[in-house]
């Protein structure tokens, strides 16, 4: 059987017969100022329309500017979020947090979302547990509110010093939090001195590590500390030690500490001279702080004529702030990756620097896509 075209031609309803020859016109003065080597040319008008030039999409010169950028932040450290927030001139995003009576988190967005680019401030301290579970569950609201990316900022990384296996049968954690983190929605982390700098390797997802060095390092150049050398207080910490040292242009000394046995005083040798000096203790973590103590004693030993310290991460757990309080130590300088406790707000010899500065401007580069590396100088 023969197939017969189906297709039926209507003619123009009565009043478009004008219309279409008004656009038949046009049409052929456009062919007709086409050039002649098949380029294109645009006419002014057609159809009554006028032709506008494509919207230029640069991103705007400020982040203030940006209505597309969201910060948010759990419980942690709502007091560096804030300041943050101050710096690069965007609110802190509006949510609600609760707990119910057996200490489950609810957490609800109160803001849209949608294809935002946002970043998330929640440090995993104490109690770190909770403070993580928290911040899964705000990244999983972010995912299924559409959220265009997130960056978790994490200025504390809890869980980084279970980084291998140093002995039988245990769990290397701090790849399974960087895995939880990524299962919950997280497209980037931004992190700040991570225990080990390999940790960055655990994560499928781009990560920027920046260090505290820069703001430790300009409050010790105003201070300017006569006869200075930075201490090492175990071998991990040379490579983090020697860029402080380089960049305060001053020696370096380490303290090779061994223990003897459990729950016995460790043997501390002092590699470098440090009589007559006065020492700078640089550390990533200050945990009980009985390392750093001993360390303080052993120097003092070799004859040192004070000892500082100063550490990213004052943790300050147990009997932290009371060794630190009773001890020959001048002064301890930390930032606020983590809130102090109360207790440790009593200590004078504690100062605390603020290293919003340092995420606003990382935050900022970001989201503008644009280099960090410049923060690390």
């Amino acid at each position: 059987m023969n197939q017969q075209d189906t297709t039926a031609v209507l003619p123009p309803i009565s009043g478009q017969i004008d219309e279409l020859e008004t656009n038949h016109q046009s049409a052929s003065a456009l062919d007709a100022s086409a050039p002649a080597d098949g380029g294109i040319a645009i006419a002014g008008s057609l159809g009554g329309f006028q032709a506008k030039p494509a919207p230029d999409r640069k991103r705007p010169g400020r982040l203030s500017e940006d209505k597309r950028v969201k910060i948010f932040c759990g419980s942690s450290n709502r007091a560096l979020a804030e300041e943050i927030c101050k710096f690069v001139g965007v609110p802190l995003g509006e949510t609600r947090l609760q707990r119910f009576s057996d200490g489950e988190v609810h957490f609800q967005l109160l803001e849209n979302v949608r294809g935002a680019d946002v970043f998330v401030v929640q440090p995993t301290c104490f109690p770190v547990d909770q403070h993580l579970v928290e911040l899964l569950i705000m990244m999983d609201a972010l995912k299924r509110a559409s959220a265009g990316r997130i960056t978790v900022v994490i200025p504390y990384y809890g869980y980084a010093r279970q980084d291998r296996k140093d002995r039988p049968r245990v769990a290397i954690t701090s790849k399974l939090v960087a895995d939880l983190l990524t299962t919950a929605g997280a497209n980037r982390a931004l992190l700040v001195d991570l225990h080990a700098a390999q940790i960055q390797g655990f994560f499928n997802i781009p990560v920027d590590h920046l260090f505290a060095s820069p703001v430790l390092v300009s409050y010790f150049r105003e201070l300017n500390l006569p006869n200075l050398t930075v201490v090492s207080p175990d071998a991990g910490g040379v490579e983090r030690a020697r860029f402080f040292a380089k960049k305060l242009e001053v020696p370096l000394a380490i303290v090779d500490k061994r223990r003897t046995d459990i729950n016995v005083t460790e043997v501390m040798n002092v590699i470098g001279d440090v009589r007559g000096r006065t020492c700078l203790i640089l550390d990533d973590i200050i945990d009980t702080a009985g390392t750093l103590v001993k360390t303080v004693d052993a120097l003092l030993a070799q004859g040192a004529h004070k000892v500082f310290a100063c550490a990213t991460h004052p943790v300050l757990s147990g009997p932290a702030v009371e060794r630190i309080a009773a001890s020959r130590l001048e002064q301890l300088i930390v930032t606020n990756t983590i809130p102090l406790r109360e207790e440790a707000q009593q200590v004078s010899k504690i100062k605390v620097l603020s290293i919003a500065g340092l995420l606003g401007r990382a935050i900022e580069s970001i989201h503008m896509e644009t280099s960090v590396s410049t923060l690390f100088n």
